[in-house]
C-alpha cells in the first residue's frame, strides 16, 4: 500500500459515516429485532458512540477509542461472560450491513471486502471473548483492518 491510498476510515466517510451507520443500527435495527434487542436492552446511552469510535480506530482513523476507553482489553472486557450465540452474531452483521446501504456506506466490492472481512472476525472473537469461562490475554492489541486485495493483486 502507498501513502496515497486512503484509509478504509477515510474512504467510507470518516468519524460521521461510522457515526450515523452505528446510531442508525442502535437506534433503529436493533431495538425491533426479536434476537438482538434482549442483547442490548440494558446498553448505556453513548454506546452507538463508543462503537463508532471503535470502528473508526480499527479501519485507521484516529486511536479515540483506546485513548478514552482503554483499547482492545476493554472491549473484550465488555463481552466478558454475555454469552453470545452463532445466531445472534449472524444477525448483528446482517442488520449492520442492511445499515451500511441505508446510510450510504460505500459499496465497491474492495471496501465491502475489507468491511465484512473485519465484521466476520470481530464478531467471531466476540462470540469466544462472551462464552462463560473464557479468558482473553489483557494485553491484546487493538486490531487494525485495511483493505483486502483481490486474488489477482495477493
Amino acid at each position: 500500500m502507498t501513502s496515497d491510498v486512503p484509509t478504509l476510515y477515510e474512504w467510507a466517510g470518516g468519524a460521521e459515516a461510522f457515526t450515523k451507520l452505528m446510531t442508525t443500527f442502535y437506534a433503529e435495527k436493533v431495538p425491533n429485532d426479536d434476537l438482538l434487542a434482549p442483547v442490548f436492552a440494558h446498553m448505556g446511552p453513548h454506546h452507538a458512540e463508543h462503537v463508532a469510535l471503535w470502528l473508526g480506530e480499527v479501519f485507521g482513523g484516529p486511536p479515540a477509542y483506546s485513548a478514552e476507553y482503554g483499547g482492545h482489553p476493554h472491549m473484550i472486557a465488555m463481552h466478558a461472560g454475555r454469552g453470545i450465540t452463532e445466531q445472534q452474531r449472524r444477525r448483528w452483521i446482517q442488520l449492520l450491513l442492511d445499515t451500511a446501504d441505508e446510510v450510504g456506506l460505500p459499496n465497491d466490492p474492495e471496501f465491502r471486502a475489507s468491511f465484512v472481512g473485519y465484521l466476520e472476525w470481530g464478531t467471531r472473537m466476540a462470540v469466544i471473548f462472551s462464552a462463560p469461562g473464557a479468558e482473553a490475554n489483557p494485553d491484546e492489541p487493538m486490531p487494525h483492518w485495511n483493505w483486502a486485495l483481490p486474488p489477482w493483486q495477493g
